[in-house]
This record gives C-alpha cells, sequence and structure tokens, in this order.
C-alpha cells in the first residue's frame, strides 16, 4: 500500500546534502510539505528553490545545528510558530568520527553523542504525539551497518548507531496498531559527504548512491506490514549479519581486523 504524503509535512534532519537531500527530493516528489534542517542554510534555500519549483510543495528552511545546546527546543518552537504538523520525521543528521579512542577529540565525541543520540530522541520524543496522531506518515531514523556490531576505531559512532537501531525497532512495536510506518535503515558506504568527516578509510564495500538508499527505504515504508529495520545493499546485509554468528569475542575482531585493515585517520 503506497502511502499517500500529498497534504502531510514531513521534518528532515541533515537535509542539506547526501541521504536527507535525496529523501526531500523524493518525498516531495511525492507530494509531501517539507521542512528542511540542516547548518547550512544557502544549501537548504537552493534545494527548498528547487522543489517548491518542480513540485509545487510548501517547503520552510530552519538552519540549526542540532548538536548545540538548546537546539532541539528551539526547532519544536520554531515549528510551532511556524503551524507546522508534522507528519513524517527522518532523523538522518548525524557524522562520525575515525581515531582509537584515546585520540579522538573530545569535544567531538561529545557532540557525536549529541548529534546522533541525543538530538534525535528529543526531536522524536517531541514530534512522536503529532505522528502518531496523523496515523499516516513515518518515523524514519538512519542508523548503520556499523550498528550490528562493535566497531574498532570508530568507537562512538558504533555504538549510537547501535542505539538508534534498538530505539527505533522497539518504537515501531509500540506503534505498530497506530498507522504511523516506524523504521530504522542501515546503510552501508554511501556516496555522501560522510566521509568527509569520518575520512575515506572508514569505508567498507563499495559505494550505494544516496537515490538508492532513500528509495529502498520508501519502498519499504510502502509495504502492507513493513518490518522494523533494513540494512541497504545485498553484500551490507551479509557483513553486517556475518558476526553475529560468532562469538561476542571472535566478531568484535572480525570487525577490528577490517577497520584495521587501513591507516587510522588523525580524528577530524
Amino acid at each position: 500500500m503506497t502511502i499517500d504524503y500529498r497534504g502531510t509535512t514531513a521534518l528532515i534532519t541533515g537535509a542539506s546534502s547526501g541521504l536527507g537531500e535525496q529523501f526531500a527530493r523524493q518525498l516531495a516528489a511525492r507530494g509531501a510539505d517539507l521542512v528542511l534542517v540542516a547548518r547550512r542554510r544557502e544549501r537548504l534555500q537552493t534545494l527548498a528553490d528547487e522543489l517548491r519549483t518542480g513540485h509545487g510543495v510548501s517547503v520552510d528552511v530552519i538552519a540549526t545545528d542540532l548538536a548545540a545546546p538548546g537546539a532541539v527546543p528551539a526547532l519544536v518552537q520554531t515549528l510551532t510558530e511556524r503551524e507546522h504538523v508534522i507528519g513524517t520525521l527522518i532523523n538522518n543528521a548525524g557524522f562520525a568520527t575515525r581515531a582509537r579512542f584515546e585520540n579522538d577529540d573530545a569535544d567531538r565525541v561529545h557532540e557525536q553523542v549529541q548529534l546522533n543520540v541525543a538530538a534525535l530522541v528529543d526531536l522524536t520524543r517531541a514530534l512522536y504525539p503529532a505522528l502518531l496522531a496523523s496515523g499516516r506518515g513515518a518515523l524514519v531514523s538512519i542508523a548503520s551497518t556499523a550498528a550490528y556490531q562493535p566497531t574498532p576505531a570508530m568507537a562512538v559512532y558504533g555504538a549510537t548507531k547501535a542505539f538508534v537501531l534498538s530505539f527505533t525497532e522497539a518504537l515501531w512495536y509500540e506503534a505498530r496498531e497506530s498507522g504511523l510506518r516506524v523504521l530504522a535503515v542501515s546503510p552501508g558506504a554511501t556516496r555522501t559527504e560522510f566521509f568527509d568527516v569520518a575520512g575515506e578509510n572508514a569505508r567498507v564495500g563499495a559505494f550505494r548512491e544516496p537515490s538508492d538508499v532513500v528509495a529502498h527505504a520508501l519502498s519499504t515504508l510502502d509495504r502492507r506490514n513493513p518490518p522494523p529495520s533494513i540494512i541497504d545493499g545485498a553484500a551490507n546485509r551479509i557483513t553486517a549479519v556475518l558476526p553475529r554468528l560468532l562469538t561476542r569475542r571472535a566478531g568484535v575482531s572480525l570487525t577490528g581486523w577490517v577497520t584495521g585493515r587501513r591507516p587510522i585517520d588523525a580524528a577530524h
């Protein structure tokens, strides 16, 4: 059953590039009005102008850094003032660093947890009653193949994405009779600006295109009974699940061997 997004508003975090931009494009093509959230106002505004012209939808832009203290309450207040009722939430904003933990920048570690976990939970909690009341949209959170096992050299990132996966799957169960579709999406290496921050050596496997990942997510939501989570890409499904067939010691050792084959970048 294809979701009808016409007449509803979708909020997308991290919307200025990559997966967030693709969610904006594909949801606008399906008739959703949009609220685009990211740090870079100019890029958001350019995208918003293009989508308004191309699809005749309403697009609002809110430039903010969700990792900053008080950012989520301020965003929610802005939504209230502008009378936005959110029916779909795409939790896409997030970043990674790649370094041994003792070498990772302490401030960046804190920002990573704040953005990938705390801001995601706070924003979801603030909008969740409206999402449930709408009963016709979706809650999508971007996890990662790194969520499926501890990830040496990206220990904090992997742990934050394991949280996102567990949290979102639990909400899938709680919302299963509401009409709200809930989905955790775990991409592998995807051709986005993520690797500008994490470093090219963070990549495992071949790149997937953001448009393909988003199309997979939206088509999954269209199913009559969508699952709580998906791993994007056949090869990624194998590499993500394989460590679960091993002991915890063997699994983390295997992952550590894979991530350690390439030089560990300085903390970004």
